[in-house]
């Protein structure tokens, strides 16, 4: 084996790229050294397969959603956790439907200082403008560079340069090269993004289907956006009440592609309007299928053997969330979320075995 490995080791030298390296050796662009918390235990999940997990940090991903879903705050809430573990990081933030303010932003926390806002009207100015921001971080030196994420919110409401020339002179035909546009952009970008490790955050709209026999929402921009995403969560909504008010939204997240944890997986989320996403919301489910809580009629048992209703929990989370809980829910949520373990496995090998 060690014989082996220096030939491939002479043999990739003597090539000289710098870009072609052992897979062993971990340092190909998709490899990555983290996540970027979004700030609730139950999203990190779905979207990596631990709660401690989240997005990855040189990959790009996408939220989908019909309008006022709560995209753009999922984002913000992002943007905080990440400005907030990283104390000289900063954000580039493209801001497309003019939607983002400097008191939106401070009203959850964020540090606005080191928010850039840039405001490009189609595709390829973006990836223009996203290209030299790449280039001019990454040619400094890595020690010298604090972390950066970028955010293009949202990605459905940009034109293409034909689009907004067809515009301007009058005509009514529809773009048909939009798609086409979007996939030549992130051709581009994702392996720059990886190389660089800026994690990229995309938001887009959905829309009904028309004619479809059984109802279903369609990912705006085509299979650009399907293409230009390594992860891919669709968001529904449903409103949250509190007494005879609104006080924000319960968020459905359900995987459409991932590469980082198992396609089709769900779990409901909390967007509080005062204080965003919450940590906590939505781990009572996946406590329960972890055998970690008990439903007993509408209680729910602790590990204690004490039942308390779960809005008790929700109101004290810190409380009955404790390091002995997570660590038993973390377990689950591997086995649950990630790729090659779980039931469906274990069935997918014992069919392979008949079969034999």
């Amino acid at each position: 084996m060690a014989k082996k490995s220096d030939f491939l080791r002479d043999f990739i030298a003597e090539i000289g790229d710098e870009n072609t390296t052992l897979a062993v050796d971990g340092q190909s662009a998709g490899e990555f050294s983290g996540f970027v918390d979004t700030g609730s235990y139950a999203l990190n999940a779905v979207l990596s397969g631990s709660i401690h997990g989240g997005i990855a940090d040189n990959k790009v991903t996408g939220f989908a959603g019909e309008s006022a879903t709560g995209k753009t705050f999922f984002v913000l809430g992002i943007v905080k956790n990440f400005l907030d573990a990283n104390e000289d990081g900063f954000v580039v933030y493209y801001d497309t439907e003019a939607a983002v303010t400097k008191d939106m932003m401070e009203s959850r926390g964020i540090d606005t200082s080191r928010v850039v806002i840039s405001e490009q009207e189609t595709i390829q100015k973006f990836r223009h403008h996203a290209l030299k921001i790449i280039d001019s971080y990454v040619a400094k030196p890595e020690n010298k560079r604090p972390k950066m994420m970028m955010v293009l919110d949202s990605l459905g409401m940009m034109s293409t340069t034909k689009e907004l020339e067809d515009s301007t002179e009058g005509k009514e035909t529809r773009d048909m090269t939009k798609a086409q546009v979007i996939k030549a952009a992130f051709r581009v970008l994702t392996l720059k993004l990886a190389r660089a490790k800026i994690p990229l955050i995309i938001t887009n709209h959905v829309y009904a289907a028309v004619g479809a026999y059984v109802p279903t929402n369609e990912i705006s921009g085509g299979s650009g956006f399907k293409f230009a995403a390594t992860t891919i969560a669709m968001l529904s909504k449903k409103k949250d009440r509190e007494g005879t008010g609104i006080v924000g939204n319960l968020i459905t997240v359900k995987m459409y592609k991932s590469r980082l944890s198992k396609e089709n997986q769900q779990v409901q989320v909390r967007l509080s309007y005062a204080s965003g996403l919450d940590r906590y919301y939505g781990l009572a489910e996946i406590a329960e299928e972890a055998g970690v809580f008990t439903k007993v009629g509408n209680k729910l048992r602790m590990p204690d053997g004490k039942t308390i209703f779960e809005k008790a929990l929700n109101r004290e989370p810190e409380k009955y969330y404790t390091q002995d809980v997570l660590e038993k829910i973390e377990a689950h949520v591997h086995k649950k979320f990630s790729y090659g373990t779980g039931d469906l496995d274990t069935e997918a090998e014992e069919a392979y075995e008949e079969e034999e």
